[in-house]
């Protein structure tokens, strides 16, 4: 081979290990891409919608492991998380934080409190005038210490910590933080929602 070509060709090869390099860094410890596969957050994130995930904000998670380094700030009351699903950890849920650590949640036909208060939820939508037990009323329940209770917004539509439990706080992946892309199809990209902050 020609040894200019040959140079060319090591100078792209060590560009794309560096990128590729770059490209695991930062999906590993700064930000991940995910997408929105249902609607039990709606209206607060609809189906198609990408969203970037901090990842380091909570702490950094050492690869392969559970263990958490560096957290900037503790999971906070309605902050919107990716962690992994109790039931299934091959796969990624996305919900609100209702309860942290010491909270005690209940639910009466329909109507949340939070040690002893009543939500003030504008986000919250509810599809269903009917009530069910289980999904509509439940508790007190006190969240365990390095755990947290989630719910999603769209409350009658959503499997959430009312019927499988806690999230473990090493099971989080990260804060919801901006919305890079939304459609419903090709021919419905939803330009508006796009650089919208998750809240």
């Amino acid at each position: 081979m020609n040894p200019r070509w040959q140079k060319l060709l090591l100078e792209y090869l060590e560009a794309l290990a560096v990128a590729l390099v770059l490209a695991f860094v930062i999906r590993t410890f700064v930000v991940q891409a995910f997408k929105i596969p249902s609607g039990s957050m709606l209206d607060t994130l609809l189906i198609g919608d990408h969203l970037l995930v901090n990842k380091f904000l909570y702490g950094t998670h050492i690869p392969f492991t559970d263990k958490v380094v560096l957290p900037l700030e503790e999971p906070q009351r309605s902050d919107v998380i990716v962690f992994e699903f109790p039931e299934d950890t091959t796969k990624d849920f996305i919900k609100r934080i209702i309860g942290v650590p010491g909270d005690v949640v209940e639910m009466k036909d329909k109507v949340l409190t939070r040690n002893g208060e009543t939500l003030v939820e504008p986000y919250i939508k509810h599809t269903d005038s009917g009530l069910q037990q289980r999904r509509d009323n439940f508790g007190p329940i006190t969240v365990p210490a390095g755990k947290y209770f989630v719910m999603g917004d769209n409350r009658d539509e959503s499997y959430d910590s009312r019927f499988w439990g806690f999230v473990d706080k090493d099971k989080i992946r990260g804060k919801a933080w901006m919305i890079y892309w939304s459609w419903d199809g090709p021919s419905d990209i939803r330009l508006g929602r796009i650089g919208r902050m998750v809240r």
